[in-house]
């Protein structure tokens, strides 16, 4: 704590804004590389949903540009009025994302003060918590809205969820009219025919429980297709991930377009998101035969069992991401049953928070900051965040220059208070 009171006699231009002694021009400088990254970021990502959403000629007219400048100017004061305030104290809808990058922050602090002893796999055991929620909500009527619940039907099928359309006759009769006229399409092409039939019949003839909705497959064959479907999403996803980049180095090293499909971390998210499916839907089906029933609190432990599978493809954002947009649901469960009381304006301090935590750690330690959010700080000013003289900052005990021990910046006399170690030499 001692080290916290200390103060240091540097002026701003020692510290933050070093490569410009004139706060103002420091400010337009970050200002203009921010917004120059904030458009690069923005006006591809709202062209393609435009076209994704099959906007009308009025959008792109009217509404388009005003919506990209918004939040280009949002992402720009971000990085802007960090080097303005920072510059007047030495005088004197991302609510969710820098939420949960806050607190893997204050986290990863606490690990390197030694407050917080870390657990082995810890990152799974949060998301088989996390999942196991998320598939009760799930399975129960009303638990979900909106992009969850699609997102989840998407992933484990409408087949898990209990008021599913399709009386059990109906999905027979709709089966055995899409086997016929399968069977009729399919003569003259005796062994396409052939084997088609022959998986039909090992899909449907076979243990499947009366409580279970998957009337065009037995248990097994229904976990079986559940993971290859789900394994050849994930495979692809992390594919079409890697595209620019291999298309980038495309003439200068073409083997690398090899690397595009035989890349490791193609495999462990198509075997993390098959394996999740697969574990899910067998051990639904396993419950169901041994209680007799479809019962919603199934999936709490089917859902924890399955959330296993990120042994593949370890990720601490993606747990800490779904945690904490489990925390909002939950939240805002508990306000639709007047349990919790709703605060005005909410977003807005948890943003600001968790954006100056994480500002905080980019300047002390940034050690403890998650690297791809480094990066994009990096990308947003333009580099300007490295060159902060983060030696004289050492004083305060959070190893604020452990990356950047070779660093020395090269500052005018005329503007310092205390005498440069590496001075701008005059002619």
């Amino acid at each position: 704590m001692a080290a916290l009171s200390k103060s240091i006699p540097h002026s701003c231009y020692e510290i933050g804004h070093t490569w410009h002694p004139s706060c103002g021009v420091s400010f337009l400088q970050i200002t203009r590389g921010a917004l120059e990254e904030s458009l690069r970021i923005y006006i591809p990502l709202y062209l393609i949903a435009a076209i994704l959403r099959k906007r009308k000629l009025d959008y792109y007219l009217h509404r388009l540009l005003p919506e990209i400048l918004q939040s280009a100017s949002f992402l720009t004061a971000n990085g802007a009025l960090y080097m303005a305030f920072f510059c007047i104290l030495r005088r004197g809808l991302l609510t969710i994302y820098m939420a949960n990058l806050a607190t893997e922050t204050l986290f990863r602090m606490g690990v390197a003060r030694g407050t917080i002893t870390t657990l082995k796999n810890g990152e799974v055991l949060l998301f088989c918590i996390t999942a196991a929620m998320y598939m009760f909500f799930f399975r129960c009527k009303d638990g979900l809205k909106g992009f969850s619940f699609s997102a989840l039907r998407f992933i484990v099928g409408k087949e898990e969820i209990p008021t599913h359309s399709y009386s059990p006759e109906t999905a027979y009769a709709k089966v055995e009219q899409k086997t016929e006229e399968q069977e009729e399409k399919a003569r003259g092409r005796n062994i396409i025919a052939l084997v088609r039939k022959l998986v039909d019949s090992i899909c449907k003839h076979g243990p499947r429980h009366r409580c279970c909705k998957h009337y065009e497959d037995n248990c097994i064959s229904y976990c079986i297709k559940g993971f290859i479907r789900m394994f050849s999403v994930g495979y692809l996803i992390q594919c079409c991930l890697r595209i620019p980049s291999a298309f980038r180095h495309l003439f200068t090293q073409p083997s690398r377009l090899l690397s595009l499909f035989y890349n490791k971390e193609n495999f462990q998210l198509g075997a993390f998101l098959g394996s999740f499916v697969s574990i899910y839907k067998g051990t639904s089906c396993f419950l169901r035969w041994v209680r007799n029933l479809d019962d919603e609190l199934h999936a709490i432990i089917a859902g924890f069992l399955a959330g296993v599978s990120m042994m593949f493809y370890k990720s601490t954002t993606i747990s800490m991401y779904l945690a904490s947009k489990l925390v909002e649901t939950l939240y805002f469960k508990g306000i639709e049953a007047g349990k919790v009381p709703y605060f005005p304006h909410a977003d807005t301090v948890i943003y600001s928070i968790s954006t100056a935590i994480c500002f905080q750690a980019a300047v002390m330690e940034v050690q403890n900051l998650r690297p791809s959010y480094w990066k994009f700080l990096l990308r947003l000013t333009k580099g300007r965040f490295a060159v902060m003289n983060r030696k004289v900052l050492d004083v305060f005990g959070t190893g604020a220059s452990k990356h950047f021990q070779d660093f020395i910046p090269r500052l005018d006399p005329r503007y310092t208070t205390v005498t440069p170690e590496l001075p701008i030499e005059f002619s």
